[in-house]
């Protein structure tokens, strides 16, 4: 094995401390190749978890209190007991040792035996008098698997737009979609990207993995039209004026070419509500707010606080008057007070938008899907936002989250995400972890885990550093999936890990243990342990999403013809010679071509007939899919109409309209959500995937 790095490696002392706060000291791009992390790095990162280690005397020091304290320590912050196995922290303690219990459901045990699913204050007390304190994790040992295969649509819903939108896709439309996709093609899911709350002020980031709450949902999605308050605003010449000005913005978007303007129909859609917030709620309405005020209580204080006070002070809290940058000063609850008409504006603007979300889900169950709606969950959050705001004692201050140099990019990742502390996360029982799931599950069918490899270690790059300069801190993996798996089963929702790329050891097996299904895009799947050729059908995992394509990668009528390269090199983005990219290309679509034609699927069976042969070759890429084994089949909603865009271009900012474009078809002309569903090219595709892969679900009228 050989091993290279920076020439500043780690001391042993301060290699042994790093150790015990789950501070990594090297990391392995490929499993022949060690590379140490700087001792700067280390340094950077203990600091941030409040440890010194800035010279020898500081680490010598913090080295033997660390020690001391796992010595003495009876039990960790928080402890996990899976139901069909005994707690290995509970096992250690002392012979003699008595507990006390106070459960979620307000009991009092003795025992950890038989518990209830939840998470549990825990007491222990030792012989010799010592006692400690956890938060028990109590959690079923897997979740269900899904019991028959489902395929479902994969999309951006802002790029779903239909003659009633107001510039980009929403709520409304996704659940007109849900609905005729279950109804009318038997589909069992729509996934849809992250639709986390967004930083505000213009130009807002319009990526949806940057956000600025994962906790509440981005009002600029709702249907304004839906929400009961606004058939009884009293100006209708300002209604008038609006839905006027929402068709124009539509048309420059459907009609004239132009790009999704994501602050434009923010700007009109704040119009609207803030008229229909000057609506007083009815009964039955205002003890529905009620409910969710009392619900989400000062979370949701926070968020709307932080919104509130975003409108004067700007969108990055650390540029605002020092007493505001904590959301526990008295300055801060005097401005709240002061902007309480404002606070209650955002407070109700989540309510509508949480709604609309169930509403939406409710729709996708009702239309027969096992699933429904597929939500996304961000790796992380904008460090000047909402989250990392009101939570800022559970992020590392100074730290962003990246990922290390690799053999696709020699110079690492920085995603300007501020980590959560694993020391602080289970200090507090994983609480904001939690309410960030439950929140989620309530109205997700199932949820998708960016980056899931985040459950069990995260790239921490010190701020002002390159991304080469990081190191891997390491979060209790099984506090993180006992949590993940409590709230999932609560909620009866299945969960899906993005575990693409570099994917540390045993880390698939631990997910897969524990019932959460993985993410399988056909053009990675090759047997690199092997040949490195096509793998066979046969020989893929059961238990994940399987895709042709993702958000993040060229739809599959760009790669089978290698438009992909070209648009890569008209931007400047290649770094070898074209010739070479096209060769390379062509090389690995050829091969899979030829793949496909060997198993017989590029006959043209199966309901294609009078398909061109792109067509065709697209279809046989998705009966492929559903020749392996996996539980849930994706089909990339653009791909149903032959759109060559992706939807984001890693590497790109202002040199690609990333996040920004409307489905199209092959020509690039935007197509309506009701355009797909007269679209003989969109039906003769799901045909072919509904025939191979129903999964036992009846045949239900195309129309």
């Amino acid at each position: 094995m050989t091993t290279q790095g920076p020439a500043e490696p780690p001391s042993h002392e301060l290699s042994r401390l790093a150790e015990l706060h789950g501070v990594a000291t090297s990391y392995s791009p490929s499993p022949d190749r060690t590379v140490p992390a700087s001792a700067t790095a280390v340094t950077l990162a203990l600091a941030a978890l409040g440890v010194d280690a800035s010279t020898e005397e500081a680490t010598g020091a913090a080295l033997a209190a660390r020690e001391r304290e796992l010595a003495a320590r009876l039990l960790p912050p928080t402890v996990v007991r899976w139901a069909d196995a005994e707690s290995p922290a509970l096992a250690a303690l002392p012979a003699g040792t008595r507990l006390h219990i106070e459960t979620e459901q307000g009991e009092t045990r003795s025992s950890a035996d038989r518990l209830p699913p939840g998470v549990h204050r825990l007491t222990a007390t030792a012989p010799d008098g010592r006692t400690a304190e956890a938060h028990l994790v109590v959690a079923p040992p897997r979740l269900p698997t899904p019991t028959s295969r489902s395929y479902g649509l994969l999309v951006q819903l802002y790029s779903l737009l239909s003659r009633r939108s107001w510039g980009m896709g929403d709520l409304g439309d996704l659940g007109e979609l849900t609905a005729w996709a279950g109804r009318a093609l038997g589909a069992g899911f729509v996934q849809v990207n992250p639709l986390h709350a967004a930083v505000p002020g213009a130009p807002t980031d319009p990526s949806p993995y940057r956000p600025s709450s994962r906790r509440f949902p981005d009002p600029v999605h709702l249907r304004v039209e839906d929400v009961p308050e606004f058939a009884h605003v009293q100006d209708l010449e300002r209604v008038r004026g609006l839905l006027e000005r929402a068709g124009r913005l539509r048309e420059s978007v459907l009609d004239k070419g132009a790009l999704i303007d994501r602050d434009a129909v923010w700007e009109l859609k704040r119009e609207a509500l803030e008229l229909v917030h000057a609506v007083p709620l009815g009964p039955g309405r205002r003890a529905a707010y009620a409910d969710f005020l009392a619900r989400e209580g000062e979370a949701l204080e926070d968020h709307a606080t932080w919104y509130a006070l975003a409108e004067v002070h700007g969108p990055d809290w650390s540029g605002w008057p020092e007493g505001l940058r904590d959301p526990r000063s008295p300055e801060t609850a005097r401005a709240r007070a002061e902007l309480m008409d404002r606070v209650d504006f955002h407070c109700r603007l989540a309510w509508l938008t949480d709604s609309q979300l169930t509403a939406a889900q409710r729709t996708a169950r009702e239309a027969g899907m096992p699933v429904g709606i597929v939500h996304d969950l961000a790796v992380g959050v904008h460090p000047g936002g909402a989250d990392a705001w009101a939570q800022q004692d559970h992020f590392a201050a100074g730290m962003s989250v990246g990922a290390p140099p690799d053999a696709f990019n020699a110079r690492g990742q920085d995603w300007g995400l501020p980590p959560w502390r694993p020391d602080r996360l289970a200090e507090s029982g994983y609480q904001p972890y939690r309410r960030l799931l439950q929140a989620l599950f309530r109205y997700a069918g199932a949820l998708r885990i960016d980056h899931v490899m985040g459950l069990f270690r995260l790239w921490w790059v010190p701020q002002g550093h390159p991304p080469t300069e990081g190191t891997y801190v390491r979060y209790d993996a099984e506090a993180m999936l006992a949590v993940l798996v409590l709230e999932a089963s609560r909620a009866g929702s299945v969960v899906i890990g993005e575990d693409l790329g570099t994917v540390e050891p045993g880390v698939r097996d631990r997910l897969r243990e524990r019932g959460v299904l993985g993410t399988s895009v056909l053009w990675f799947e090759r047997d690199w342990e092997g040949d490195g050729r096509p793998l066979p059908p046969e020989a893929w995992r059961a238990d994940c999403l399987a895709t042709a394509t993702t958000h993040d990668l060229p739809p599959t009528a760009s790669r089978l013809t290698g438009d992909h390269v070209e648009l890569r090199d008209r931007l400047g983005l290649l770094t070898r010679p074209v010739a070479e990219e096209r060769a390379e290309a062509a090389a690995d679509a050829g091969e899979w071509l030829a793949f496909l034609a060997r198993l017989g699927l590029l006959d043209g069976t199966g309901g294609a007939h009078g398909a061109s042969e792109e067509e065709a070759r697209i279809q046989a890429v998705h009966r492929f899919l559903l020749r392996t084994p996996a539980r849930m089949v994706g089909v990339w909603l653009p791909d149903c109409v032959g759109d060559r865009r992706p939807q984001n271009l890693p590497g790109t900012w202002d040199q690609y309209p990333n996040w920004r474009l409307p489905i199209a078809d092959a020509e690039g002309r935007p197509v309506t959500l009701e355009e797909l569903a007269g679209s003989g090219r969109l039906h003769a595709l799901l045909e072919v995937v509904r025939d191979a892969g129903s999964g036992g679900r009846g045949r239900r009228a195309s129309g």
